[in-house]
């Protein structure tokens, strides 16, 4: 068998082409880069920026027109503020968080960091914020972590792809 990837070429060939590739040089002929399978986790982080983004807005919206909708009052909360204040704090994080995830999604470096940051922020102000409504705040906890996880870890494979 004979190595294809350093064949000089025997006819005429056209650099660019799918058959060599980027390259300058005809007698090199480049393979297809492989995507890796962790691209789609690095997708799905972007997603949940995105579906995350669009929870907190939500949050956000309720706390700030009915603040009767959670199930303690201020005094209840980890952190005692008002709900106005809590609304704003989610609607802020919620608009970030979406304009992040279609950064990541675009594969741009600035957004992944800025990603793990407000995912963090995020799970740390669910976490202060269990007490008015537990289930929404540990979903979006888990979806945090997920996040976190899928851009410090194969974040480069979609800026790369």
């Amino acid at each position: 068998m004979s190595d294809t990837r350093h064949m000089a070429a025997t006819g005429p060939v056209q650099t660019g082409t799918a058959a060599t590739g980027p390259t300058d040089r005809p007698d090199v002929v480049t393979e297809p880069q492989q995507e890796s399978a962790w691209l789609s986790v690095v997708v799905f982080g972007g997603v949940m920026l995105l579906v995350g983004g669009g929870f907190h807005a939500i949050m956000g919206l309720v706390a700030l027109f009915d603040p009767g909708y959670y199930l303690v009052s201020r005094s209840g909360l980890v952190v005692t503020v008002d709900f106005t204040s809590w609304g704003w704090v989610h609607l802020i994080l919620g608009g970030l968080a979406i304009l992040t995830g279609i950064g990541v999604l675009g594969g741009r470096t600035w957004a992944r960091v800025l990603g793990i940051v407000l995912a963090s922020v995020s799970a740390l102000v669910n976490v202060a914020f269990v007490a008015a409504y537990p289930l929404w705040t540990m979903l979006l906890v888990a979806v945090d972590v997920l996040v976190i996880y899928a851009l410090a870890a194969h974040g480069r494979e979609l800026r790369d792809s």
